[in-house]
């Protein structure tokens, strides 16, 4: 059964860092598991947008323009987590944060919208304000 946690939100101050982590279950994040796995947010009264993602089988990354040279994802395979290292935040990135992988191969990259996953994590917000 495939379960995301995620962690590591709260409040920051703009200028601040946060690092968020979503821990994967139910599938390993190297070979042979063949997938992607996504971070999105969620703004009060806005859609859900794609933020980063990164494919399992060759760590290929993906920035959306909101976020590029400020944010950065990662894996650990040992640990079964990925994360996404959030700096230089600024108040219009306050938003609910979810983890969402999809495992299958895909015949498009990037996969930045929510259709393209399958399973998704509970959210963890973060609030950038002073």
């Amino acid at each position: 059964q495939v379960q995301l946690v995620e962690s590591g939100g709260g409040l920051v101050q703009p200028g601040g860092s946060l690092r968020l982590s979503c821990a994967a279950s139910g599938f390993t994040l190297d070979y042979p598991t063949i997938g992607y796995i996504g971070w999105f947010r969620q703004a009060p009264g806005r859609e859900r947008e794609g933020v980063s993602c990164i494919s399992v089988s060759d760590a290929d990354t993906y920035y959306a323009d909101s976020v590029k040279g400020r944010f950065t994802i990662s894996r650990d395979n040992a640990k079964g987590t990925i994360y996404l290292q959030m700096n230089t935040l600024k108040p219009e990135d306050t938003a609910v944060y979810y983890c969402a992988a999809v495992l299958r191969s895909s015949y498009y990259w990037p996969l930045m919208s929510v259709t393209d996953y399958d399973y998704w994590g509970q959210g963890t917000q973060v609030t950038v304000s002073s």
